[in-house]
């Protein structure tokens, strides 16, 4: 990396950081202390208060109890809970993940909206199987059937009216993405060389329609095998730009289509490519923080469907296990974060999470500018307060962003315990909007006639599949375990969401 390449603030982290092996040992506790400390003074993000105002528990309005802590003003209603009744008689999934409103309609007087949500779920019993219209793989282990897909569910006027399956027999699929023509890009995060016991490959994209009879059920071969995160459409260009989760060997990734926009048009062929920096051979961009910025070229990735391996690339790295798509790419000195997550479109941007980014890796966005072809790191958090591992991210009507929070270990902060919603400042701070405060006993939940086994703690459960609609009134969101949707609404316009 040339002189040139580096930002004014990564040089001092640099600079600072030249003499750390010269330091005596100490705990990992007081060196995250100290390398948080650099970070705060060196090109990170801080923690805001809300435009909102402080958070408190909230009572749902559907059941009556305080699932979420929220700013005044703001209420909810649940619905879809795992274990729920469906349209067609069958319990509702688990693990409820990433999820986008993929049609608003009028229907006579009526306002309707359709959301598809997935369901990041593995191995099952065949009675959790998802009965789709759209199935995959149906294909047996043992006892077990892969028990990933996607539901679709109804928002009329204001109100829930049903939870419908749409994609099954389909492993972990975790985010996705909405498409401008009113579907769902619904990805798997399982690696390039999952294979099932009917010898059918694991690790696609496929595209669900906001009519679940539609869904064909069909990979997308083209958009590559590999441990997929999310996926974005340019509505401009009609190309889809994806995010792979694979710890320290994460590639960014573009998908461009041979025919361009309307249900099914992306499985009639494309080319897949990989992120390039333009000045820096192999770069690691994991260590982001606020203002790094770099220029992108893309390479062909020639096998999307290439199994796993290991490669060296042009700087000499090698790197071991990675997915076939990331192979070919890095051999072309592609770049690689540490794990993508969450990726959204808005106003000729991609706006990207790398969730284990940043200088402690606890999170970093990158912005890229469409036109220009440039990324730059916006948001990078110095600590836990500040930011614990983003994950799903989206963009409001309003243009700002809102992220969900999957650390491993929650964090506890002036509102207690519980992984949060962060909001992003236009400077590229943080604030606090919203908390997990799901706290089910199998009294409560009996009473709101849920299942008593969803019972516990799970204030320490990710939040996922946030949303808003396209009025910017209501935001929708997943807590994944116990697995509930939520519909939130309130005076949004004290704030920037």
């Amino acid at each position: 990396m040339t002189n040139q390449d580096i930002s004014p603030s990564r040089r001092s982290l640099l600079k600072g950081m030249a003499g750390a092996s010269t330091l005596p040992f100490v705990g990992a506790f007081a060196a995250l202390q100290m390398k948080e400390a650099a970070a705060v003074a060196n090109g990170a993000s801080a923690l805001v208060d809300s435009p909102y105002g402080p958070i408190a528990p909230v009572n749902d309005m559907t059941t009556g109890l305080p699932l979420l802590q929220l700013p005044a003003g703001f209420t909810y209603k649940s619905f879809g809970w795992t274990g729920d009744t469906m349209s067609n008689g069958k319990p509702c999934p688990s693990a409820h993940d990433g999820m986008g409103v993929v049609v608003a309609r009028k229907v006579g007087r009526s306002s309707e909206l359709v959301l598809v949500r997935n369901h990041e779920v593995h191995a099952v019993s065949p009675a959790s199987f998802i009965d789709a219209h759209g199935v995959y793989d149906s294909s047996y282990s043992g006892s077990t059937q892969l028990g990933g897909g996607t539901t679709n569910l109804l928002f009329r006027d204001g109100a829930w009216v049903s939870v419908t399956p749409s994609l099954g027999g389909t492993d972990g699929n975790c985010a996705g993405g909405i498409t401008p023509w009113g579907s769902w890009l619904s990805c798997e995060e399982i690696g390039s060389d999952a294979v099932s016991s009917a010898g059918k490959k694991h690790g696609y994209v496929f595209e669900v329609s906001a009519e679940p009879a539609q869904t064909t059920g069909l990979p997308i071969v083209g958009m590559g095998r590999f441990a997929h995160e999310a996926a974005a459409v340019d509505p401009a260009s009609g190309i889809v730009y994806m995010t792979e989760d694979q710890s320290g060997k994460s590639g960014f990734y573009r998908y461009v289509p041979d025919v361009r926009g309307g249900y099914g048009t992306l499985a009639m062929g494309g080319v897949l490519q990989m992120a390039r920096a333009r000045n820096k051979v192999n770069a690691n961009v994991a260590g982001a923080l606020v203002g790094d910025t770099y220029a992108l070229d893309w390479v062909n990735i020639a096998n999307p469907d290439q199994n796993r391996g290991n490669a060296t690339g042009p700087a000499g790295e090698t790197i071991t296990s990675a997915a076939g798509p990331f192979v070919q790419g890095w051999q072309q000195g592609a770049l690689r974060m540490n794990r993508g997550e969450g990726i959204w479109h808005a106003q000729g941007k991609m706006f990207v999470m790398d969730t284990s980014g940043g200088p402690v890796q606890r999170g970093a966005i990158w912005e890229l500018d469409l036109a220009a072809q440039v990324m730059r790191c916006i948001y990078a958090s110095p600590n836990t307060t500040v930011g614990n591992m983003g994950d799903n991210l989206t963009v409001s009507p309003r243009n700002a962003i809102l992220i969900c929070e999957d650390a491993s270990s929650a964090t506890t902060d002036s509102f207690g315990f519980g992984q949060r919603l962060m909001g992003i400042t236009g400077g590229g701070d943080a604030y606090i909007f919203a908390k997990n405060n799901t706290v089910l006993s199998a009294a409560q939940l009996q009473a709101a006639g849920k299942r008593t086994t969803l019972a516990g703690d799970h204030r320490g459960n990710e939040f996922a599949g946030c949303c808003f609609d396209p009025t910017g009134r209501y935001l929708f969101v997943n807590i994944q375990t116990p697995g509930i949707t939520f519909a939130i609404s309130g005076p949004w316009a004290l704030g920037p969401l």
